[in-house]
């Protein structure tokens, strides 16, 4: 699947501007992960498990 037909989703800490966040999409292997401010540049994948373990780590406020 490719980037452009994925849902991206920015983080409710985005500001208004949306001017310094990063979007994450998720696909069926991966979670991806881009710079909202320069979309055309290649995201990245981390598998969903992985993605899991850092977004636990972060805790319930992140």
């Amino acid at each position: 699947m490719s980037a452009s037909e994925l849902a991206w989703f920015k983080s409710s800490y985005s500001g208004s501007q949306g001017d310094s966040c990063v979007e994450v999409a998720v696909d069926g292997r991966a979670v991806r992960v881009r710079d909202s401010k320069d979309v055309i540049r290649p995201d990245f994948a981390v598998k969903r498990d992985a993605w899991s373990r850092f977004v636990g780590f972060l805790g319930p406020d992140a």
